[in-house]
């Protein structure tokens, strides 16, 4: 569910803006890391922290098609 509401949060934002996602699924950790990797979106930084994962990621300046 994090990475299904971080994809519509995304849409609405400009290039470039960076989006913060706060997550208590340890299996996000693998869902946003795969993410980033197929869809040109930039994940910027993720740590966790007492059982919350935090993830910044960065929109790109185009659009993929």
């Amino acid at each position: 569910m994090p990475l299904l509401k971080a994809k519509q949060a995304l849409r609405d934002l400009p290039p470039a803006a960076v989006l913060r996602v706060l997550a208590t699924d340890a299996g996000s950790v693998r869902d946003f890391q795969a993410y980033a990797s197929i869809s040109g979106i930039e994940l910027v930084a993720h740590e966790a922290r007492d059982g919350v994962y935090c993830y910044l990621l960065r929109k790109p300046l185009v659009s993929s098609p």
